[in-house]
């Protein structure tokens, strides 16, 4: 089954179906590769490139997509004529220049000094590493990091506008947006943080304890009522015939925070980011039960999120944070940056966790805590695009454990929270290849979603909250 084209992926490259590596910017199998794509206006450094030659770059790579959308096409042209020759061809026809310089004057930020918010979770990696390795600052921004306690001070501190824009789980924009836990005020999505990246992590003294349904009067402990966490753990106790509601006990707890509850003994387990689960492991206290792949494949986990109130008077800064994110979270995709990556985001004024506990979780090769040594390195992933499907799943599940009474147009919802059409437009001005739907199903422990029919999901469900 072939490959579909990734979002970080080079329309001008005619192999692209190849593995690549060995390029400083991890697009190109060599150095001599990388510098022939310079002169092809595809991939220069972006620290000696000037906003013009990147621009132009971006310009170039989408109306190549637009021209040949399809892969066969592409790749003969390119074989007979090489990348040159086709720019060139482009060119004759396109006003390449143009359309560069009306890009690159979309206009300057409004604001440019932005404060961030995030919780020293590896499911921030995007968020946090665009900082230090620049790619706020290539957007002509200066973005301050600001690391918070909990999900509740995120939402609160995002709401007082302490905050430009904030890391949050993924649920949470829609919780607010709805009123659920605080004044419902209107909040967007334009980019998924990360897919996957959770594990439930039990406590070493129960590691004979591997059927679920052996835990019932345990306590366990989850992020924030209104997180994937929440409603992965629920899934997976419900269909292992718990009810998460009256068979165990779910305490909300702040990631920074859960392991040292786990040595205490006040908690049995939880299902937390990776980096929690890697650390309890590295401290000897815990070990991972399962991955939270294992329950979806391809679950979001966190967002960046903002306010409409933001997007509406400082457009072109919010523009341009999207444009840092999508970037940064391209650059997260790639295996090869992940440990360069764990080394920007380990310092105390980021994750504040040992380097090798944040390789372990980025690259996929860890320790289980029971003595094995594992290897996924889909374990945790990274790709921006804000599917609405997503959104439509998580209103299922505030439904069906009684967060939302009565009815809901779960479309509306998804599509006013979680902004795919913008995000679309971002990603093609920048050449990248967004999806051309904004919903798809998907399978949860084996069960098909079907976005279209979210009631019927539902009600499907024998465990659940007595309405």
């Amino acid at each position: 089954m072939g490959r579909s084209m990734s979002t970080s992926d080079d329309p001008f490259d005619a192999d692209r179906a190849l593995v690549r590596s060995g390029c400083a910017c991890g697009r190109h199998r060599s150095t001599a590769e990388h510098v022939r794509a310079e002169r092809t206006l595809r991939c220069e450094p972006v620290a000696d490139l000037s906003e013009q030659k990147r621009y132009e770059g971006i310009v170039a790579s989408a109306v190549m997509r637009a021209v040949f959308p399809q892969d066969v096409a592409r790749r003969v042209l390119l074989k007979s004529v090489g990348a040159a020759t086709a720019l060139a061809a482009l060119s004759q026809f396109f006003p390449l220049k143009t359309a560069t310089e009306a890009f690159a004057d979309a206009g300057p930020p409004e604001k440019k000094d932005l404060k961030v918010g995030f919780i020293p979770i590896t499911c921030a990696t995007p968020i946090i590493m665009a900082a230090p390795l620049g790619f706020y600052a290539r957007q002509g921004l200066n973005v301050e990091v600001v690391k918070t306690a909990g999900w509740a001070v995120i939402r609160d501190k995002t709401i007082n506008k302490e905050y430009d824009a904030a890391h949050m789980l993924a649920p949470m924009p829609i919780a607010i947006s709805l009123g659920l836990g605080a004044n419902a005020i209107p909040f967007t999505v334009p980019a998924i943080e990360n897919i996957n990246g959770q594990g439930i992590t039990l406590a070493i003294k129960h590691k004979d304890k591997r059927d679920p349904k052996d835990w019932k009067g345990m306590k366990f402990a989850i992020p924030f009522d209104y997180s994937m966490h929440n409603y992965l753990l629920r899934y997976y106790l419900a269909e292992h015939g718990l009810d998460p509601d009256t068979d165990v006990q779910l305490r909300s707890v702040p990631p920074p925070e859960m392991v040292a509850n786990l040595r205490a003994d006040n908690i049995d387990g939880f299902l937390a980011p990776d980096n929690i689960c890697q650390r309890a492991i590295y401290d000897g206290v815990g070990f991972l039960h399962i991955l939270s792949k294992e329950i979806w494949d391809g679950h979001p986990c966190c967002s960046f999120a903002a306010s409409r109130e933001f997007i509406t008077t400082a457009p072109n800064s919010f523009a341009a944070l999207t444009r840092a994110i999508v970037d940064a979270t391209g650059f997260a995709a790639k295996a090869e940056n992940r440990k360069q990556i764990a080394e920007a985001i380990a310092p105390a004024n980021y994750i504040n966790a040992p380097v090798t506990v944040l390789e372990q979780v980025l690259t996929g090769t860890y320790a289980d805590g029971l003595g094995g040594v594992k290897t996924d390195p889909k374990r945790v992933d990274f790709d921006p695009f804000p599917w609405q499907s997503f959104a439509v799943w998580m209103l299922t599940q505030m439904k069906r454990w009684g967060q939302i009474k009565g009815d809901v147009d779960y479309h509306a919802v998804a599509e006013q929270v979680y902004l795919a059409t913008d995000t679309k437009k971002v990603m093609v001005e920048m050449g990248l290849a967004p999806p051309t739907s904004s919903y798809k199903s998907f399978s949860v422990m084996g069960k098909t979603f079907d976005p279209a029919k979210p009631d019927d999901y539902l009600a499907s469900f024998k465990i659940r909250k007595s309405s």
